[in-house]
């Protein structure tokens, strides 16, 4: 038989089907939004196939403007804060956790519970406490003695800081589960052999344990940024991108432009711009894991070299 059609081959394709089967999906998607976003067309103007070629102007547009640029902004801190809060909890969680102990599976199942919330009852059951005169002002005026009136949803400097606290809340239990599992694959024979050298357990934890977990934390931070770039459901849910433009982020002005203000070609350009964004992002996290990954490699060969 045939080297292409034995069954390295038949596993070759039943792998790559589903993957030109997206592409299909998708080049279509690409090519319409490429014809709008060079043609300016909202639903206003009549026929969309007859909409004026205008070359790259939606693009300058877009561009040029500072509503989008701030949105950009936004994302980028958004995600930068929250992906660190989501560490510190999930790393500090994962330590805790990752030994077996007696009621382990039960802190397991209540810790990665919020990852298994739908955003958009997160985003509702969220509003009822934090409502000014609602339970969590009244559980921290009850602490503190004294009353508590922050408001967390209509006060576009709190506004910002709900949202990540939210998004900490919600995406916490994905950092922890990627720890567990790097901080449970970590080789036992390093540790003992720094233990019976007499490190103590802060020494272990930063000259064995961190370097040898450094790919895995780079991978949980960067998978944990893009998503948190694209997190919509919770913002729009709660904010509409308000208070003002305080949670405008990426994802909310690309649909307030497409959906509300209806400028299909505007929202087109936009998306192209936000893909050559992430694909930016994406190479440099894809350089920076090839880096780690060197890294790791040269750290492990590093004892079996020596004599």
């Amino acid at each position: 038989m045939p080297r292409s059609h034995g069954p390295g081959a038949v596993f070759k394709w039943t792998l790559l089907a589903p993957l030109f089967a997206l592409l299909l999906f998708l080049v279509p998607v690409f090519l319409l939004q490429l014809y709008f976003s060079v043609h300016s067309w909202t639903i206003y103007l009549g026929s969309w196939w007859d909409a004026e070629f205008v070359w790259f102007d939606v693009f300058q547009e877009v561009l040029s403007d500072p509503r989008f640029g701030w949105s950009i902004v936004r994302s980028l801190v958004f995600a930068g804060v929250s992906t660190l809060g989501c560490f510190a909890v999930g790393f500090g969680l994962a330590l805790l956790m990752y030994r077996p102990f007696r009621g382990h599976g039960l802190y397991y199942a209540f810790f990665i519970l919020p990852m298994l919330t739908v955003p958009i009852v997160i985003a509702y059951t969220f509003e009822m406490l934090l409502y000014q005169k609602g339970p969590v002002n009244g559980i921290l005026s009850a602490v503190l003695g004294t009353d508590v009136n922050v408001i967390w949803l209509a006060d576009p400097r709190i506004a910002v800081l709900t949202t990540v606290l939210l998004e900490i809340w919600n995406w916490t239990p994905f950092v922890f589960i990627i720890m567990m599992a790097g901080l449970a694959a970590l080789p036992r024979d390093l540790e003992e052999a720094a233990q019976s050298l007499g490190a103590s357990r802060w020494r272990i934890f930063l000259e064995v344990k961190l370097p040898l977990l450094r790919p895995v934390i780079f991978l949980a931070l960067i998978l944990r940024f893009l998503e948190a770039i694209g997190e919509f459901p919770k913002t729009w849910a709660l904010f509409q991108g308000g208070p003002g433009t305080a949670t405008e982020t990426i994802p909310v002005y690309l649909f307030l432009t497409t959906w509300t203000y209806f400028h299909v070609s505007r929202g087109a350009a936009m998306s192209y711009v936000v893909l050559l964004l992430m694909v930016g992002i994406v190479l440099m996290a894809i350089r920076m894991l090839r880096r780690e990954k060197r890294i790791l490699d040269r750290l492990y060969q590093a004892p079996a070299a020596r004599p």
